[in-house]
């Protein structure tokens, strides 16, 4: 759906579903209940002042009843938000790519708690251009080589390697062994070919943020794991350097497979056991990185690869 309201200061508007029926006999009344962590008034303020708006740009009056408007757009706004010293690096810019090192806990896209801190926003302030999109995405955690189109003309060509795998994709992690005299993974030698069926499990309210592994279900995802390298990291760790060949796209595959492995990532705190949430520890960011990324350019034709400059903290010395 093509947003009605520009890009502002790097940030994009953000859509918002009303449903068709519930307990809210206004708009107002489901958006005050859906923001309740902002004050009503504030919010009544944003609607007078058309900041809200339906599919047609148009502002919406907030005393409308839910089936007037199946969507709503707003901007989001984050007065109180943390400035992140982790700065991103552009490797290429041309008129149709971007290719940057994305920093640990840098996120990709706004969320959460995030949204000028993240790269896309800054890369469209940086650049002086708001059609940037990311045409891929990592998680927060991991770092590494992250793509965005520069102009929309040409961003579905692009969009459509990710989608028919045409992206030879490389990442490389670090995992804590028991010795790294005789490194096993589940013992099997290296290289090895690991598959399985990856799902999500959700809660009553359809939330789930893990995958998990069906040990009874067809396989629908595959990653090609082989040795870098055993030894002890500078921080004295016995440890396991991999490099990683996903050849399926599947969320967290590459952590929960190595987790599933007996190799969980050094800093994972998902897998295989989530941790409560604690702040960023920059000592040990999670050591996953997204190495290289190579195709066949959909617009010359041309052989491209691009390799990250970042390297994993505990990777063995």
């Amino acid at each position: 759906m093509t947003a009605p309201l520009p890009v502002k200061n790097g940030v994009g508007p953000t859509r918002l579903r009303i449903p068709d029926d519930g307990p809210w006999p206004t708009i107002a009344a489901f958006v005050a209940d859906r923001f309740a962590h902002i004050r009503e008034a504030e919010l009544l303020r944003r609607f007078d002042d058309g900041e809200i708006v339906g599919v047609d740009g148009a502002p919406i009056d907030p005393h409308l009843p839910l089936r007037a408007h199946e969507f709503l757009w707003y901007y989001r706004e984050l007065p109180d938000e943390a400035l992140l010293p982790h700065r991103e690096q552009i490797l290429h810019v041309d008129d149709d790519l971007i290719v940057i090192d994305k920093p640990h806990f840098l996120p990709t896209t706004p969320g959460g708690r995030y949204l000028r801190e993240s790269a896309l926003v800054r890369l469209r302030i940086r650049l002086d251009n708001p059609d940037i999109i990311p045409i891929h995405r990592l998680d927060r955690p991991t770092a590494g080589l992250v793509m965005f189109s520069a102009r929309p003309a040409t961003r579905g060509a692009y969009q459509s390697l990710f989608e028919r795998r045409r992206v030879t994709k490389v990442y490389e992690a670090v995992s804590k062994i028991p010795d790294a005299d005789e490194p096993t993974v589940g013992g099997r030698a290296l290289p090895l070919t690991h598959r399985s069926h990856i799902y999500r499990p959700r809660d009553a309210n359809g939330h789930g943020l893990r995958v998990a592994i069906d040990d009874h279900r067809e396989p629908n995802s595959e990653t090609v794991i082989d040795g870098i390298g055993a030894g002890v990291s500078a921080a004295g760790r016995s440890v396991l350097h991999t490099r990683l060949h996903p050849r399926t796209g599947r969320m967290h595959q590459l952590r929960v497979h190595l987790a599933s492995l007996g190799i969980p990532i050094l800093g994972d705190r998902w897998y295989p056991e989530l941790l409560p949430e604690a702040p960023d520890d920059p000592s040990l960011p999670l050591q996953l990185l997204a190495r290289e990324l190579a195709f066949t350019d959909p617009l010359s034709g041309a052989e491209r690869r691009f390799v990250s400059t970042l390297r994993l903290s505990e990777a063995p010395a």
